[in-house]
């Protein structure tokens, strides 16, 4: 592997930054979309071209033998290469961080400006905004592109310069400059804590009054919920709305049904209307599905034909594939999270329109009664904090890999203040969605989530004065001959998660590809609803929250216990059993089957708390028989000492096997482990059950990685297509890199061989085929007699192009050459190319096996890799070709 030289190059204090030329209206990439036109919007990184430029087509060069990975993109595309791009000519890429100009900074964020946004909406309904958008923003920021990949290598490298230069400094002043860059780090999380944690509260109380709107009012104070309304249980001042109405016109019972299903409809839709206002058009070659969560994949021949196409003429180059869709507020977001934690892009995933819009969702949608949660969007809301809070630090807001450090720790928050769980959220950062989590990373991320948990417990959000969503103590500890049981009951939770991923896969691929419910999202999420209120209203366990109803799951038989309904669940004797069992197995079919319909749905909606309200029912049926099997055969040795316990009960607690199943079930969905282990034993605040918690959810793993090896998120992640490598579980290779290096061809370098110079026009091609294939963030090699000798980042050399006079007659200098000097005038001549590029790539030879490969896509981060043979060139590859060439393999491994 070659390593990395960085010669640091004085600034010139005359340099100053090149203004950027006109873009050209006309670059707009036009989809079909479901039989209509939708005006795709311009990449947000597009360049204005002066109109004297020439403009190369991008349909000069037929396809070669790589496979596009992303859309073809006909506008001048601008993204920031690693090395710290847009630069100012003739800066170094390590000073170009620090460059005093709007156009080298570095700003990832997943939103554009509001006005951005407004433009480009606009632009969808009226594409005559085309024409003048071009000079409404003469200084607009550049963006990253969409699925643009991070190089963490040349990240890290260009912080340590940032680092060095601020080190430097000794005097006062710099001193106090350097205490403050330490301190950023720790000012992000503790601020990110109070935010999420003050978000959450926000969120706890409104959304347990707008679920009761649907039985009734508090008519003292109409912002009360029931149970602050009426605290010591049933009282005067809350009052249903059959009462309000005087029976009118269906009778008491049948007027509360038909307005409790009525808003139930009325608040998912609301909930979906806000949710597709976060629609996002992506133009892109990337036609496995759409990118939503609704895991319908949707293959290119599954679009709808139009009156009079053939097959023929859709396969011809000139029909255009419509565009990728999602909406950002859709589902929990979690899988998204993972995609961007380890390195890639999704333009306004994590915006502050995003974040207010999945806020006021998640209200809406589990106040509407259906089976989802409010845990998993938890993590997208707080990654969204994290992303926002970034961009009062240039230190975070300028470098993509330290700002995920941020959004690392804010996702473990989420989790923290989700279930009132420190060490769970910091575990479930380190095991599901952090892509790189040093010691550093590590101890913010417990400060982050012990500030977000303390600031829960000074809001009280649950009038408990408690932090963990419900907490349970079982004053009974678990004989020896339970252990059998508590293995079944982790077998049949594994068992249980597995099979609804399997069932999710086969309702979207079937229910939802029904081409009224594909066209229209709100149309099924009222369906659901629908179905939700009418069969969850006469049941009194599906009735009730999801939270509440794992809590009288888990919870033991109390009477002082003054948060338990009233749901039969606790029986006086032995014939009291069999009818709890009986309603516990009605209320699992129904919140199965609901959980299943429900979850994809376009509203925000997280998984983890209905999956363990499912598991819950179960462990609750099985706790329940084990009981009446211990009371009906007392006399048998192994149970004589546990009935003689407690009489008429005996020792068996059955929500001790409620509360094990949950963690099972949501261990067999989620495939997390020790973070369950974690979360459990912060809800019982006990250590005896630490052990039967650890040995289900063990068996649970195992249970469900045989029968379904891939967990709800990698699902997610699959079936939408995200360029998603994932570094937990590395495939079997036995190839080496030949195996994904295509042939040279001349297009894709720079051959320098006879003379340093080579024409603009030129590159310009080289650089449209890059953008064909999808490599917007790709590279191209500088060779001289089959020698490798640098490379130049694509973005960094459409940033070069795009500031040439005259593209079509200038020659670019691709070397450094002694005898050629600046200009007179003492301005940097824009034709000499050599600031950017890169002098020393990592290169592999191509013998090198495929695991090398892999450790150094997923440890290094890097974006491509230079391949060699015997020391000469012999291609490039890059790391989407890589993620595809995974995902390939193992699609063929399952095939046999």
């Amino acid at each position: 592997m070659a390593g990395r030289r960085h010669t640091p190059r004085l600034r010139d204090p005359r340099d100053t930054p090149t203004e950027l030329p006109a873009a050209n209206p006309n670059d707009d990439d036009n989809d079909d979309d479901e039989g209509g036109r939708l005006s795709v919007p311009d990449s947000p990184i597009s360049f204005r071209r002066q109109p004297g430029m020439s403009k190369i087509p991008s349909n000069l060069e037929p396809p070669d033998e790589r496979t596009s990975l992303l859309g073809t993109s006909r506008s001048r595309i601008r993204i920031h290469s690693a090395h710290g791009s847009p630069r100012v000519p003739h800066l170094s890429r390590n000073q170009s961080y620090i460059a005093d100009s709007v156009r080298s900074t570095r700003h990832h964020s997943r939103a554009n400006s509001w006005g951005q946004r407004l433009i480009r909406a606009l632009d969808r309904q009226d594409s005559s905004m085309a024409e003048s958008k071009g000079s409404i923003f003469p200084d607009e920021r550049v963006w990253y592109d969409q699925f643009t990949s991070t190089d963490w290598v040349h990240d890290s490298i260009a912080d340590a310069h940032r680092v060095k230069a601020l080190r430097s400094r000794k005097d006062f002043w710099g001193r106090v400059a350097n205490l403050f860059d330490g301190a950023q780090g720790w000012i992000l999380s503790a601020l990110v804590g109070f935010i999420l944690a003050n978000i959450a509260y926000v969120v706890n109380i409104a959304e347990a009054t707008v679920f009761d709107f649907k039985d009734g009012y508090c008519a003292k104070s109409w912002y009360l919920s029931e149970k602050k309304c009426c605290p010591h249980g049933p009282c005067t001042d809350w009052r249903d709305w059959g009462e309000v109405l005087n029976e009118y016109p269906f009778g008491q019972k049948w007027t509360g049904f038909v307005i409790y299903v009525a808003c139930a409809i009325a608040f998912a839709s609301l909930s979906c209307l806000l949710t597709l206002t976060t629609k996002t058009i992506v133009p892109s070659a990337y036609q496995l599905s759409t990118l939503d969560e609704n895991l319908a994949a949707e293959a290119v021949g599954d679009q709808p034909d139009t009156e009079g196409d053939s097959p023929r003429l859709r396969s011809e180059p000139s029909s255009v594939a419509p565009p990728m869709i999602y909406y950002s507020a859709a589902g929990s977001g979690v899988a998204e999270v993972r995609v961007i934690l380890s390195g890639f892009v999704l333009h306004g995933f994590l915006g502050v329109k995003t974040l207010l819009i999945k806020t006021a969702g998640l209200v809406l949608s589990v106040a509407s009664g259906l089976s989802l949660g409010k845990e998993g969007p938890y993590v997208h809301i707080a990654t969204c904090v994290g992303n926002i809070a970034c961009r009062l630090f240039s230190k975070y807001d300028r470098n993509d890999a330290k700002r995920r450090e941020v959004l690392s720790a804010a996702a473990s928050a989420g989790v923290a203040v989700a279930f009132g769980a420190p060490l769970g959220g910091v575990l479930f950062g380190l095991e599901e969605v952090a892509y790189f989590f040093p010691a550093k990373t590590l101890f913010r991320t417990f400060f982050c989530c012990i500030t977000a948990a303390l600031t829960l417990k000074f809001l009280n959000p649950y009038g408990t004065h408690k932090i963990v969503m419900f907490q349970v103590r079982y004053l009974i500890d678990w004989e020896y001959f339970e252990v059998g049981s508590f293995i079944l009951v982790g077998v049949l939770g594994g068992a249980a998660g597995a099979c609804f991923i399997k069932a999710s896969r086969i309702w979207a691929k079937s229910f939802r590809r029904i081409p009224a419910i594909k066209s229209f999202p709100l149309l099924e999420v009222v369906l659901v609803a629908f179905v939700t209120g009418v069969v969850g209203y006469w049941n009194g366990l599906t009735k009730l929250p999801v939270a509440k109803l794992l809590y009288n799951l888990a919870a033991p038989c109390d009477d002082r216990d003054n948060l338990l309904d009233d749901l039969g669940l606790c029986p006086e004797t032995v014939d009291d059993i069999p009818p709890i069992i009986l309603n516990l197995l009605a209320a699992f079919l129904i919140k199965g089957l609901l959980t299943i319909i429900t979850f994809g749905i376009k509203v925000p909606a997280g998984i983890y708390v209905p999956s363990m309200v499912v598991g819950g029912l179960m462990g609750r049926l099985i706790g329940h028989l084990v009981q009446w099997i211990v009371l009906t055969y007392p006399h048998w040795r192994v149970f004589s000492a546990c009935a003689a316990q407690v009489p008429n009960v005996s020792c068996i607690q059955p929500g001790v096997y409620g509360l094990i199943a949950a963690g099972s079930t949501m261990c067999g969905v989620t495939r997390l482990s020790v973070t369950l282990a974690v979360i459990l034993f912060e809800l019982t605040g006990s250590l005896d059950y630490v052990l039967p918690f650890s040995l289900a959810i063990l068996v649970a793993k195992w249970t469900a990685d045989a029968i379904e090896p891939l967990s709800i998120y990698d699902l997610l992640t699959e079936m939408n297509s995200y360029p998603f490598l994932n570094n937990k579980h590395k495939p079997v290779f036995t190839s080496d890199l030949a195996d994904i290096v295509p042939k040279v061809r001349r297009e894709r370098v720079i051959d320098i061989s006879n003379s340093p110079l080579v024409p603009a026009s030129s590159l310009r091609v080289k650089l449209e085929l890059l953008h064909k294939a999808g490599e917007l963030d790709g590279g191209l090699p500088i060779i001289r007699d089959d020698i490798l000798v640098g490379l130049i980042p694509a973005p960094d050399l459409e940033y070069a192009l795009d500031n040439l006079n005259d593209e079509a007659s200038s020659l670019c200098l691709m070397a450094h050459v002694p005898s050629i000097d600046d200009s007179d005038d003492g301005h940097p001549d824009p034709t000499d190319f050599t600031p950017y590029i890169d002098p020393a790539p990592v290169a592999l030879d191509i013998r090198s096996p495929m695991d090398l490969v892999y450790e150094c896509f997923v440890k290094l981060g890097l974006r491509y890799i230079c391949i060699l043979r015997d020391g000469r060139y012999a291609g490039m590859t890059h790391k989407k070709t890589f993620v595809k060439y995974i995902r390939e393999l193992e699609e063929k491994e399952k095939g046999h």
